[in-house]
């Protein structure tokens, strides 16, 4: 796999605005899986004082879509289950492992994994994601020589 793509990927997620709101880092990214991270603080409280729901997923949808667009080639979402096994709270720092199960021409499926600085799961979840055979906007090289 090219390294220099990987690296393009990588650095086109972290710039993305809704992962630098929750400043969440990518600390790996290899075909078919990657690795992120986000340290919980009080902005990410529900009304029971641990961390939103919503905050997790979006850690976990980083990982997912890291790991299902590390090919090169545009994936979206088609579902993504999650289990929420057990709560966290502002301090924790969370890391979300997403790993590929299979891949076929049109779907890929994942699994997830979030746990704690603890090493204790705080959820699970399974993700399923349509390939759509086109590469990703920013390496597509015609569009970059237009730029």
């Amino acid at each position: 796999m090219d390294e220099k793509m990987l690296e393009k990927i990588r650095k086109q997620v972290e710039k993305e605005p809704y992962v630098r709101l929750f400043d969440i880092k990518l600390l790996e990214l290899k075909p078919g899986s990657s690795t992120a991270r986000m340290q919980i603080k009080d902005d990410h409280k529900n009304l029971h004082s641990t961390t939103h729901g919503g905050a997790i997923f979006s850690l976990v949808d980083v990982a997912f879509g890291s790991a299902a667009n590390s090919y090169g080639i545009t994936t979206v979402a088609l579902n993504i289950e999650i289990n929420y096994i057990r709560p966290s709270r502002p301090g924790d720092i969370l890391t979300a492992s997403a790993s590929e199960v299979s891949r076929g021409k049109t779907v890929s499926t994942y699994n997830i994994i979030v746990k704690n600085q603890d090493d204790k799961i705080i959820a699970s979840t399974q993700a399923i994601g349509f390939i759509t055979g086109k590469k990703l906007p920013f390496l597509d090289k015609a569009r970059d020589r237009q730029a």
